[in-house]
This record gives structure tokens, sequence and C-alpha cells, in this order.
């Protein structure tokens, strides 16, 4: 038990990111990873030794937001991109905007290729773990995977006028040729 909770307590940076990635509201994130890590507490006898503890948490995690998403479909009282709640600060350096650009290509993604995307790539979990966290087969991990960085690149591209990371790459990810 003690074990367990010194390697969950490990994991929260982690969760913090993922919770970002469901929720997309910095006030939300908090609140998901509180909830997640309850429940995970509640039932920590019901997580098995020597399985992939991260993968339980995210996998306890996923399904809370969806939850959460039904409940707040069954009793929205506003509007959840309301402009007062967006943050309007420019960024004043030039990775900071590259660095904005990119997560708001990630944040338009659908969550299925954004979930996938932020599993694989960001926290380094296996296709085949994220498989398991998702419920899908891994050649859909690996498809969605590829689709989202697709679509990501297709993004910054047509935004390459104003964005260095639009020009930098081609569409299969491949650094461009210079002119």
């Amino acid at each position: 038990m003690m074990a367990v909770s010194e390697d969950i307590i490990k994991l929260i940076p982690s969760l913090r990111a993922y919770a970002w990635v469901l929720t997309r509201r910095h006030e939300d994130v908090d609140d998901l990873v509180q909830e997640t890590l309850l429940k995970a507490i509640a039932k920590v006898d019901s997580f098995q030794s020597g399985t992939n503890l991260r993968a339980w948490l995210v996998t306890i995690m996923r399904n809370t937001f969806l939850n959460n998403i039904a409940k707040t479909r069954r009793s929205c009282t506003g509007d959840e991109d309301c402009i007062s709640t967006t943050l309007s600060t420019p960024a004043t350096q030039e990775w900071s905007v590259r660095g904005s650009e990119m997560m708001r290509a990630v944040a338009q993604l659908p969550l299925h290729y954004r979930e996938m995307l932020i599993l694989v790539v960001l926290l380094g979990e296996s296709y085949e773990s994220a498989g398991e966290i998702l419920g899908v087969r891994m050649g859909t991990v690996k498809s969605r995977v590829n689709r989202a960085r697709s679509m990501v690149i297709d993004d910054l591209q047509a935004r390459a006028p104003n964005n260095p990371l639009g020009k930098a790459c081609n569409g299969d990810g491949s650094a461009a040729s210079p002119n």
C-alpha cells in the first residue's frame, strides 16, 4: 500500500498533463486530478501489483472525465467557451509562440486523436498500453497517432505565413528543404 501511494505521487505530473489534454481548461485540471486520486485511493485494493499503475490511473481519469461530461450535458447552464474565461496575454518569446501554436493545433484535434497523441507522444505510453487504456486495438492506436500527427502538421502548415513551424516540415513530418 505504501509503495503504491509513493508511486501514485510520482505520477501526479503525468496525470496533470493528461487532465489538461482532456479538459483544455486550467481551472478544471486540479479538480479532475483530485477526483481521480480520490477514486484511486478508495479502490487501491483493486490495483493488481505488477501491472501498469499509470495506465490504471489514466483509465480512472478518462472514465471520470467522460462521466463528468455526461453529467454536464444533462445540466448545461452556460457557455464553456465564453471569451471572458480565456487568457489574452500575448507570448513574448519565439519559442513560446511556437509552443502555443503547437498546443493550439493539438487542442483542436478531436478527443479520440488528442488522447492517443498525448498518451503515446507526451506521456510515453507504448501503443499496446495506450490501446489497453482506451479499449482499442494496437492498429487503431497507430492509425490515430499517425492521423493526429498529420492533422497537427497540416494545421501548422495552414498557418505557415505566421508560424515558422508550418514552414519547417513537410506533410509527412520530415524537414522541408530550404528554398
